[in-house]
């Protein structure tokens, strides 16, 4: 009863050994293959780098483009903000308080030179010129009643009826009456005046600006009504800062600048104010616009005030490489048969639109990479690009061209591989493109 109960585990026993083993052997087999393949491609890979010749040879020259270095023009320059003001404008001001009556203009239409531009209520001034009449009249009664007292006196004296200081008294009482007419017909030739000014005229020809005032308002002498501006040359006016001033003369060239950043024309300073604003340190300069360049007053525009210009070396921005805050240059140099790049330190000035000045490093003539630059290294054997021949595809479809060979090579590997003898025919089709 014991052995057959024990029979069924042995049985289970025995097949889990079974399967087991059999796992085992197919692992063996499976790292044995494993080995003998990593043997063969070990084996295919030295028979390759025996038929290539062994290490490979020195990398071929690097096409490259070169500059050589001459002397240009260097302009000391800076950019500022300016207004266009017309040298002829007139703010127009009524002399007299009162309310606008009429407004006899309107904005953008030319005037003469006297032309009215509105009425203040003149109202009181009419008043008080009447009273200054009157007083006129008044003034020349007594007068006249003077001189006929003094007349009668006079006759009287003759004929020893009235005392001298009679007499004295009569023509003191005309000259009186005299000065008292005389300051009448001054006080009514204020009057007129006063008068006259409730009319607001044109100081200059010109073209009328917004007009500020309608009719029922109340204006004062410190209302501003409108502005004239004459038609002619505008000033451009600059402020720059004080340091910069000191080197700026008369004479001295400006340029508006265009959107562009282009000269739109050229211009000198005919004014350097003797003081600086206190509270921004700026000097004002200005100088003259000639008309007929569609500039308008109290337009803002760019200008550029050129301090100074030299002759000096620039280095395009393309072709400099720093390192460590040090900037250098690769100078192309002749080496026996060939060309090589020897990366030489330099100092740099101001950078322009596109290029540096050179301060020290570099001299006339000297030849300098400007492409391929992160490609190069001090003493790589280089070769100038040759140009490109008239109808020449892009170096864009060149590449697109080479590409599309290259992958068709590739197309052929992975078909070789598939087809089995043809392998190495495939593969080799498919390296010879992609180089």
């Amino acid at each position: 009863m014991t052995s057959a109960k024990q029979t069924p585990s042995r049985l289970r026993l025995r097949r889990r050994l079974r399967l087991w083993l059999r796992a085992r052997r197919v692992a063996g087999r499976s790292v044995a293959v494993a080995l003998a393949l990593c043997a063969g491609l070990a084996a295919g890979c030295g028979k390759k780098g025996q038929a290539s010749g062994g290490p490979a040879g020195p990398p071929p020259p690097k096409e490259i483009e070169i500059l050589a270095l001459q002397p240009t023009e260097v302009r000391d320059t800076g950019e500022y903000l300016g207004s266009l003001l017309s040298r002829g404008s007139v703010t127009v001001l009524p002399q007299v308080a009162g309310y606008v009556r009429a407004v006899l203009v309107r904005p953008g239409q030319k005037v003469a030179a006297g032309a009215p531009l509105l009425e203040v209520d003149a109202r009181e001034e009419a008043a008080a010129l009447a009273s200054a009449e009157a007083q006129r009249a008044a003034a020349a009664a007594s007068l006249g009643l003077a001189r006929q007292v003094r007349e009668r006196t006079e006759a009287l004296f003759r004929e020893g009826l009235a005392t001298a200081e009679e007499l004295d008294q009569r023509r003191a009482a005309v000259e009186a009456a005299d000065a008292s007419t005389r300051a009448a017909e001054a006080q009514v030739s204020q009057r007129k005046v006063a008068v006259q000014y409730n009319t607001v005229r044109a100081a200059v020809a010109g073209v009328v600006g917004d007009v500020l005032v309608r009719v029922g308002d109340f204006v004062t002498a410190s209302t501003r009504a409108t502005t004239i501006s004459q038609a002619g040359a505008l000033e451009l006016s600059i402020s720059v800062p004080a340091a910069r001033a000191r080197s700026v003369t008369v004479g001295m060239p400006v340029e508006l600048v265009a959107a562009d950043g282009s000269a739109e024309l050229t211009t000198q300073v005919f004014f350097v104010a003797q003081d600086a604003d206190p509270r921004t340190q700026l000097v004002e300069l200005k100088a003259a616009v000639p008309e007929g360049r569609g500039l308008r007053s109290s337009e803002l525009v760019r200008a550029r005030v050129i301090y100074s210009t030299r002759q000096a070396l620039q280095v395009p921005a393309r072709a400099v490489v720093r390192q460590s805050g040090q900037a250098f240059v690769y100078v192309v140099v002749s080496k026996g048969q060939g060309l090589v790049v020897e990366r030489r330190p330099v100092t740099l000035g101001d950078l322009g639109a596109s290029a540096f000045v050179l301060e020290q490093g570099l001299g006339a003539g000297d030849r300098i990479a400007v492409s391929a630059i992160q490609q190069l290294r001090d003493g790589a054997a280089v070769k100038l690009k040759e140009p490109k021949p008239a109808g020449a595809p892009p170096s864009g479809a060149a590449g697109a061209a080479t590409g599309s060979a290259g992958a068709s090579g590739a197309a052929g590997a992975s078909a070789g591989s598939a087809s089995g003898p043809a392998t190495g025919g495939g593969a080799a089709g498919g390296q010879g493109a992609g180089r």
